[in-house]
């Protein structure tokens, strides 16, 4: 019956377009915002508009924000020698619920993946590099995925940065190789931080 209503079937298509949601999965979610009330429809659409217009990325870290710049960028109070480089947004809210590094972060907007046309270039290194002509920087985290495209961009940002004289640090293994950051609980992200090591 759903294949024939097509306004549902565009709303699941939408849905369909979103990471990790599948066929199913998007008419459930369809079917969800049916059940809504013309309110909380026109609320939830209005989230999503006002989520595209308003978010954008610091200019400093990369990282997502709402603001002329982040919150954690422009905390004074947090130790501005050390940088965690992380690949996406979703990695700085799994570390930052941890509570335990108060340092700044840098977001790539991904790894080095040739297979997916996904090229140094393709990455905001040039925006870290920058950031690292501070001489205030003394270290930087390398907290990528610890997966095969995570641990080429970690090589890849440690040949690079190593001749600046700068201490380079990899997140130790307390999270499972193909594992993502943001599914770690906090005791494992928090060991993983404890035990970096130089790479």
């Amino acid at each position: 019956m759903a294949d024939y209503i097509e306004p549902l079937q565009k709303l699941a298509e939408q849905f369909g377009k979103l990471s990790g949601i599948g066929r199913k999965t998007a008419m459930r979610l369809a079917f969800s915002v049916l059940d809504m009330s013309e309110e909380e429809a026109a609320e939830f659409a209005s989230s999503v508009i006002e989520a595209k217009e308003k978010i954008h990325l610091c200019p400093i870290c990369q990282n997502l924000t709402d603001k002329e710049k982040c919150d954690i960028c422009s905390d004074e109070t947090r130790d501005r020698s050390v940088i965690c480089v992380v690949e996406d947004a979703k990695a700085v809210i799994a570390l930052e619920n941890v509570r335990e590094y108060n340092g700044l972060y840098h977001v790539l907007g991904g790894v080095i993946s040739p297979m997916n046309g996904v090229t140094p270039e393709k990455l905001r290194i040039k925006e870290l590099l920058t950031r690292l002509e501070d001489s205030e920087i003394k270290e930087v985290i390398i907290a990528t995925n610890p997966t095969v495209e995570g641990e080429a961009t970690s090589m890849y940002l440690s040949r690079l940065l190593k001749p600046a004289g700068i201490a380079v640090t990899r997140l130790a293994y307390g999270i499972p190789v193909g594992g993502d950051l943001e599914y770690a609980d906090a005791v494992t992200l928090y060991r993983a931080l404890e035990g970096r090591r130089d790479v």
